[in-house]
């Protein structure tokens, strides 16, 4: 007589299954592993001063918040995991819940978030901006 599984096996087969193919998009802390790492993510004059940019593959914001200056933070928002959508007056803009953040250095500017941003490595040469 073949064996025929109970809905509950199949649902933590599923569920295992899905755990170790890495899905929900990362560990959460936004470190990720890029192997993107040392590749050209944008030319310094894709960075509007004051705002910034978000790269959704590499999972990266770079931001200018002043001439010249230029940062990089996680773009997985520490409240509920959700992908940062936008730079717009001076922050971070995530759209699931409103969580806003700082673009001179991750700081929550609005809640529900509580964590700034995990800061990346970038490396500025000329006018080239890459992940370190």
């Amino acid at each position: 007589m073949p064996h025929v599984p109970t809905r509950r096996t199949v649902l933590l087969a599923t569920g295992a299954t899905a755990l170790t193919a890495g899905c929900g998009g990362g560990d959460g802390d936004g470190s990720g592993g890029d192997a993107s790492a040392g590749r050209e993510l944008a030319k310094t004059s894709d960075i509007p001063v004051s705002g910034g940019r978000v790269f959704k593959a590499e999972r990266v914001v770079v931001t200018q918040p002043a001439e010249g200056e230029f940062r990089a933070f996680s773009s997985t928002c520490t409240h509920q995991g959700c992908t940062v959508a936008e730079v717009a007056d001076g922050t971070i803009n995530c759209p699931c819940h409103g969580s806003r953040f700082h673009i001179e250095d991750g700081s929550v500017a609005h809640p529900p978030a509580t964590k700034p941003l995990p800061e990346k490595r970038i490396t500025v040469d000329g006018n080239s901006i890459r992940l370190a």
